[in-house]
């Protein structure tokens, strides 16, 4: 995989989701509390930075994983995912560990930022939006992939093969893989929903109809507006009727399912830190937590990018 330096964003939730799955839970500190998704978020932000030699770097966060307008607009948006409250569903071995990610980023001096209302994949796409030049985006996220832009570049590192094997998510592998236009992903995950986030899309349209009518019509607004001019040349055999019905949900829709390109981010420095903004500190959590290892390998790495 081709190298690309330039802004390099972590959708941090996703990843120390993944760590927390791919490494032993038997990996402590030495009080015995569980460190896997520290230790390995660590490891993989090493491995990432080697690869690909970003000259910046955020570690994207939820501040909030349901934000209000987007269950205003689908109240079962990841409903079926709220333990208690508003409270995600987090194994209760996780959950202690995030903070302390939290403080190992900060006192790398790796920029950690959240923008309250809003969640990492909005953090993601302001930063992308707002980039000058090359983005790439860290995630195990499909609905990342509206961001791709070949023209910029903007490209998604996909985890699915994990994170030493990433797969480069481009507009070519988009149109190849689900037989749209290549920034288009958003418009058909409206059409076709994703239960895992809770989206009903339009029932009884699935993969191959929301790839037709997007195609079809370049994009969700332009067949929008088509239907509602009762027009009925490109519509595949009884799907017109199906999104008149579903018409109400596809209002609401697109401002769920595309990630916000203007969150109020804060002022950050998002530079490549070269030594740790807080070495005391760094030191105390590595002995507190059994965690130097894995920061002496991304240590390392820093220096050298």
């Amino acid at each position: 995989m081709g190298r690309m330096p330039g802004l390099l964003l972590l959708d941090t939730p996703s990843l120390y989701f993944r760590a927390y799955y791919g490494v032993p839970e038997s990996i402590t500190a030495p009080d015995g509390m569980p460190v896997n998704a520290v230790r390995g978020l660590i490891d993989m932000i090493a491995t990432l930075v080697r690869a690909h030699t970003p000259a910046e770097l955020v570690a994207c966060m939820d501040a909030d994983w349901r934000p209000a307008f987007r269950v205003a607009a689908i109240p079962s948006y990841k409903a079926h995912r709220v333990a208690t409250g508003h409270e995600e569903e987090v194994p209760d071995t996780l959950a202690p560990q995030v903070p302390v990610i939290e403080q190992v980023l900060d006192a790398l001096g790796i920029a950690r930022v959240g923008v309250p209302g809003y969640e990492a994949d909005d953090v993601i796409g302001t930063y992308t939006a707002r980039a000058a030049g090359a983005v790439e985006i860290v995630t195990g996220d499909r609905d990342l992939f509206q961001l791709v832009d070949d023209s910029r570049p903007v490209r998604v590192l996909y985890t699915i093969k994990g994170i030493r094997n990433l797969q480069a998510i481009d507009e070519a592998h988009v149109t190849a893989k689900y037989g749209i236009p290549g920034r288009a992903y958003a418009d058909y995950a409206t059409l076709r929903g994703d239960p895992s986030d809770g989206l009903p899309g339009v029932p009884g349209v699935g993969d191959k109809t929301a790839a037709a009518l997007i195609t079809r019509f370049g994009s969700l607004e332009a067949m929008l507006r088509a239907l509602d001019d009762g027009a009925t040349d490109g519509f595949p055999a009884g799907s017109r009727l199906k999104l008149v019905k579903a018409r109400d949900y596809l209002a609401v829709a697109p401002a769920v399912v595309k990630v916000a390109h203007d969150a109020p981010l804060p002022e950050v420095p998002t530079a490549v830190p070269a030594a740790p903004r807080d070495p005391e500190a760094l030191v105390a959590l590595a002995d507190r937590y059994g965690l130097d290892g894995p920061l002496n390998r991304l240590l390392a790495v820093l220096k050298e990018v």
